[in-house]
């Protein structure tokens, strides 16, 4: 008898999931599509081929928008070391400054410090794409 006890949990508890799956599912498939799009330009497409990117760039964009000067050492601490090793992560910096998709520019107080701000392309097609996925979670 006390095995009819978890197994009443455990069906209430797949109805609930259900319910939810319901909601979320059509949220997920639009998502998929936005980000997974072979549209997608060489810039945002440089960012998400991969998680550590595309994390990059999300905390990127937050600190440029929130007025945060970003220093080499600030890029690279932006996402936690357990996601890309200090190499990878000033690689990846590098590339997208030789890529034009960050300005690399010298420090007004200090010329040896380099500062980095996203190209203008790379904040129009975030905003852009931003837009688009909240947009989709208004019209869900």
């Amino acid at each position: 008898m006390t095995n009819k006890a978890p197994q009443k949990s455990l069906a209430i508890s797949n109805e609930h999931h259900l319910e939810m799956l319901d909601n979320a599912l059509p949220i997920i498939k639009k998502l998929l599509v936005l980000l997974f799009d072979r549209d997608v330009s060489s810039t945002l497409g440089f960012f998400r081929s991969d998680v550590y990117r595309y994390f990059f760039l999300l905390t990127f964009m937050v600190e440029y928008f929130e007025g945060s000067e970003i220093s080499q050492e600030h890029a690279i601490s932006l996402v936690p070391q357990k996601y890309a090793s200090r190499i990878k992560r000033l690689q990846v910096l590098k590339q997208a400054v030789e890529l034009g998709y960050i300005i690399e520019e010298s420090s007004t107080v200090d010329k040896r410090r380099r500062i980095y701000s996203p190209s203008t392309e790379l904040v129009s097609e975030f905003l852009d794409g931003a837009n688009n996925i909240n947009d989709i979670f208004n019209k869900s």
